[in-house]
């Protein structure tokens, strides 16, 4: 970078007022994560990209039919640098997904790993599909 470089800066309009009503709580930007869904015969895999989320400060619930992903991310600025410009200071990452009855919620199985959420929901086994076995009368 030389002198002649210039950096612009935007008013930062992402404060949120705190619950004391005077208090400026960090900026919070909200972002929906990439998602990509499988379905089969046994049910869904949901794959959630979410880079730079440690365990800790993600939150993943089911109530009422409704999947929520909530996070966090961490983004570390080393002390020797100091942050010029940044785009998205404080990202906090939020989707919601309606399950149909066809799940069985009380054995989702959901792994990070890479900054990458992986979230495995079961069918009911009487929602899966089964074949059904014809016969044939004799007349």
């Amino acid at each position: 970078m030389n002198e002649n470089t210039e950096l612009t800066s935007r008013s930062s309009r992402t404060d949120v007022v705190g619950a004391q009503g005077g208090e400026t709580a960090k900026p919070l930007t909200r972002i929906a994560p990439a998602v990509d869904v499988f379905e089969d015969s046994r049910g869904i895999t949901l794959y959630a990209d979410l880079p730079g989320v440690p365990r800790e400060k993600l939150e993943v619930r089911v109530q009422d039919g409704s999947l929520n992903i909530e996070a966090e991310a961490i983004v570390p600025t080393p002390a020797e640098l100091r942050l010029l410009h940044g785009e998205v200071r404080h990202p906090h990452f939020r989707r919601a997904f309606t399950l149909s009855p066809d799940f069985d919620v009380t054995r989702i199985d959901a792994q990070l790993r890479d900054g990458v959420l992986k979230l495995t929901i079961p069918r009911r086994e009487e929602a899966k599909p089964r074949r059904i076995q014809v016969s044939v009368e004799q007349t």
